[in-house]
């Protein structure tokens, strides 16, 4: 297992998820028109929504609680400091739909109503601006950025030139590094999320979405999508040799596991479910175990009921296909078409679903 930077972009779920979480500071809905230096100050008129309802701010990119406020007489205000303009979401009464901004040290004016309130109108941020013109850019591509879903070639090609051409413009925006994530999503293009993110001006690369892009273009490089997967042979519960290449003509998802690993056991009666539903459909697993011991990997097998052909070197972390791939966290896996060409990667969950149905209808 291995720590990702999280980046919400705007996943439904995040508002659910976090209703147990303690904000930080309480701030009086008190509306003031000057902000010190070095500061932000955002300033809300709202209708529809009683006094005393609880106003949300959050990091869009980890989820964690900056502040919260209270709505007095249709007005509520946040207060405080960043080091960079950031995606902050404002949350009202821990339920969605919500605002989402880009957020500097400057003077932010909200206002909006309660049946609308992610279309409030945002004003007073040079980086929100940018934000806006973003989001229209990629209106028309909404849907394609819904976990597994697969755009058509004519939407992904249009939708990556767009966003290429706003991140050219704009190459110090602190909304280009999320610009390029949604390129990359469209276009599955490691080589193209290089060069974006190589054109970025100094003070951008430095904040920690452009880290995390830096270590995705690293990963990207890793058995690329679009590229054959090499093939490797290895022993399977009965010890005899099974190659990667003897299922090609197959839909094949590559599964590195273990029985030791929690998110692995955690993750496999979703593999479960979609090997049934698609096993008559040219789809077929792969398993392959990062175990060191035979027993704990029949056993786990056994227990969660993984009917499919699987494979060990009983090395651990030594397996030979985990070193082939450059594995160094599990669960990982790769989804072949039937020439062994890489077309998705790290499909868990409704990802692996939607994926698989919208290819093997």
């Amino acid at each position: 297992m291995k720590k990702h930077f999280l980046l919400l972009l705007f996943i439904p779920g995040f508002i659910s998820a976090q209703v147990k979480l303690k904000p930080k500071k309480v701030t009086p809905a008190v509306i003031e028109q000057s902000v010190p230096e070095g500061s932000y100050l955002i300033t809300g008129i709202v209708t529809g929504y009683p006094d005393g309802t609880v106003v949300d701010l959050f990091n869009g990119y980890n989820a964690s609680p900056e502040s919260s406020a209270i709505i007095t007489k249709g007005k509520f205000n946040f207060s405080g400091k960043v080091n960079e303009p950031g995606l902050k979401i404002i949350v009202f009464n821990k339920q969605s739909p919500y605002i989402s901004l880009f957020l500097e040290n400057s003077l932010v004016k909200i206002k909006g109503d309660k049946d609308s309130i992610d279309k409030a109108h945002v004003k007073g941020s040079a980086a929100n601006d940018q934000f806006i013109i973003f989001n229209n850019i990629i209106k028309p591509y909404q849907q394609y950025f819904i976990q597994g879903a697969i755009p058509d070639p004519v939407s992904a090609k249009n939708g990556s030139k767009e966003i290429e051409e706003f991140i050219k413009k704009y190459p110090g925006s602190h909304v280009a590094p999320l610009a390029i994530l949604k390129h990359y999503h469209l276009s599955v293009d490691g080589d193209k999320m290089e060069e974006l993110y190589n054109a970025l001006l100094p003070n951008v690369k430095v904040v920690p979405i452009s880290q995390y892009i830096s270590q995705q273009v690293v990963e990207a490089k890793k058995n690329p999508i679009g590229k054959v997967l090499p093939d490797f042979s290895q022993a399977d519960t009965a010890g005899n040799a099974l190659s990667l290449s003897s299922l090609q003509g197959k839909y094949v998802l590559v599964d590195f596991w273990a029985s030791w690993c929690g998110p692995c056991r955690q993750e496999n009666p979703n593999l479960v479910t979609a090997f049934q539903k698609y096993k008559d459909k040219n789809f077929i697993v792969l398993g392959v175990s990062l175990d060191k011991a035979k027993k704990p990997w029949i056993d786990a097998i056994q227990m969660d009921n993984l009917t499919w052909p699987q494979v060990s070197d009983l090395k651990g972390w030594q397996n030979a296909a985990a070193q082939q791939y450059q594995i160094y966290s599990i669960p990982q896996n790769f989804l072949l078409d039937p020439e062994g060409k890489v077309i998705a990667k790290n499909l868990r969950g409704p990802a692996l679903e939607q994926t698989l149905s919208n290819i093997l209808k």
